[in-house]
């Protein structure tokens, strides 16, 4: 009988028979295992090796931020930020925050609120920073104001607003992005410091003991503390500033403090958070005549200032500043007194220079472009200047381009006052010029020079570009000019 016959198969008794129990591999059977404990190759190796490294490299990177940041926050410095610059004019620099109630509230339109009830544009307070000039070196004893007003978080809120984004999320995100950016930057200013005194400032620049006053107006989307830089370095010159914040809506955050009250918040708001049917159109007109009722409150407590009342004032103001005030008695010269502003700030700058008759100019810059039509009846000498990124965008407005409706509006002024000019950039060096020709009369620098460019971009003429001094060329076209009379 074969083993066949039972079913069974032969035992194998060579060593290559795969049921062999202790199998050896032979030269051509190489032995199996998992890839995984195959031996890496060089090249593996030194892979390896740099992928170590570069995670090394990526560790201590990530450690220092780290460290950096924590650095930052133990000293209460925001980690991407420098501080400002100080000013560059003869004298020092002061400033004091100023808000001083109204006597009767003043209810602008009966436009309500939608998330309170309350009127949207109800003046109760008039809310400006000072500017002035003050003894170069004297230092102040008390802090210095911040770049962005405290709270952040009211500031975050209102940038979160205008980019339709506002959320429990997304605020925290916008108030951490400003403290990145400039969380703990204060503005180079004296606070509270004593105005330059009468022969301190006979000998500066102004030449006079008596000080030129402006109220300046601020852009949508911006605060009285924006401008610090511009507005300081007309003060460091011999100039006092009041930087207007208006409660109108367009500032990203302001409180209103009044005597025994909580302070109130007003955040920006669009014609979507008002509980009547208002339109854009409608809304700028109430914002700009809400506006207009601040420069007026602002005229009124300087004036009071100036004429013996600043100790009332100082007593009067829920910021607590304006212990000096009592020095500031008939210091101011009302008969220098200029409006300006910024984008929407000029708009209503040149709004309000057409019914204040004792402002002596204007300082426009880079008048709104969807603020409304230009007031376009101002008697008042204007310097209006257009920076070249606004004046290079080719926009509509009102039917034509918006550089062209500002071009005709300057040139109507200079055939009622024989006074204004258009140009380009380095506002501070320009700005003090007009100011000046304000108190002397006479043009002196760019301010003597002709006309320059009939059209944005386009020379008069070769000869007046030939003409024209190289350095100003590089900065500056004059669009209207009253040093002569053939203009375009």
């Amino acid at each position: 009988m074969s083993d066949s016959d039972h079913g069974l198969d032969r035992l194998d008794s060579r060593d290559s028979s795969p049921d062999a129990p202790l199998a050896t591999p032979t030269a051509t059977q190489p032995k199996w295992q998992p890839r995984w404990l195959s031996p890496r190759s060089a090249r593996w190796r030194s892979v390896k090796t740099w992928l170590r490294s570069r995670r090394s490299l990526k560790y201590v990177l990530c450690a220092m931020a780290c460290a950096y940041i924590l650095i930052c926050l133990l000293r209460r410095v925001p980690p991407l930020a420098s501080p400002l610059p100080g000013y560059t004019g003869a004298h020092g620099v002061g400033s004091v925050d100023v808000e001083v109630p109204l006597a009767h509230p003043r209810r602008i339109s009966d436009t309500l609120l939608r998330h309170s009830g309350t009127p949207a544009f109800e003046l109760e307070t008039v809310l400006f920073t000072l500017y002035y000039p003050v003894a170069r070196g004297l230092r102040s004893q008390l802090p210095a104001h911040p770049w962005i007003d405290r709270p952040l978080s009211l500031t975050a809120e209102g940038y979160a607003r205008f980019t339709h984004v506002n959320s429990f999320i997304a605020r925290p995100i916008f108030a951490f992005a400003l403290w990145l950016v400039a969380g703990s930057l204060t503005i180079p200013a004296e606070v509270d410091a004593p105005l330059l005194g009468p022969g301190d400032a006979r000998a500066g620049d102004a030449g006079r003991e008596l000080l030129p006053v402006m109220v300046f107006s601020h852009g949508t989307a911006s605060s009285r503390t924006d401008y610090t830089a511009y507005l300081g370095e007309l003060a460091s010159r011999g100039h006092v500033v009041a930087a207007l914040e208006h409660r109108d809506g367009s500032c990203p955050g302001s409180l209103v403090r009044l005597p025994g009250q909580p302070a109130r918040r007003v955040l920006h708001f669009s014609e979507r958070d008002l509980a009547s049917a208002v339109d854009a159109s409608r809304l700028r007109t109430e914002q700009l005549a809400f506006r207009d009722a601040e420069v007026a409150e602002a005229i009124r407590v300087l004036r009071d200032i100036n004429g013996g009342r600043g100790e009332d004032m100082y007593s009067a103001n829920t910021r607590g500043e304006g212990a000096t005030f009592s020095g500031w008695t008939n210091r101011l010269d009302f008969s220098r007194l200029t409006i300006g502003g910024h984008s929407y700030g000029a708009t209503l700058a040149l709004r309000s220079l057409a019914h204040t008759p004792s402002a002596a100019g204007g300082i426009i810059l880079d008048p709104g472009k969807s603020s409304g039509p230009l007031n376009t009846s101002v008697a008042s000498p204007l310097l209006v200047v257009h920076s070249d990124g606004w004046s290079r965008a080719h926009t509509l407005f009102h039917g034509r381009p918006h550089f062209d409706a500002v071009r005709f509006l300057v040139r109507g002024v200079l055939d009622r006052t024989g006074a204004a000019w258009g140009a380009v950039r380095e506002y501070v060096r320009v700005s003090v010029d007009f100011l000046d020709f304000l108190a002397a009369g006479k043009a002196k620098g760019l301010l003597a020079e002709e006309v320059t460019h009939e059209k944005y971009g386009q020379w008069a003429s070769r000869a007046r570009e030939a003409s024209f001094p190289k350095h100003l060329a590089r900065l500056w076209e004059i669009h209207v000019s009253p040093a002569a009379s053939d203009e375009p």
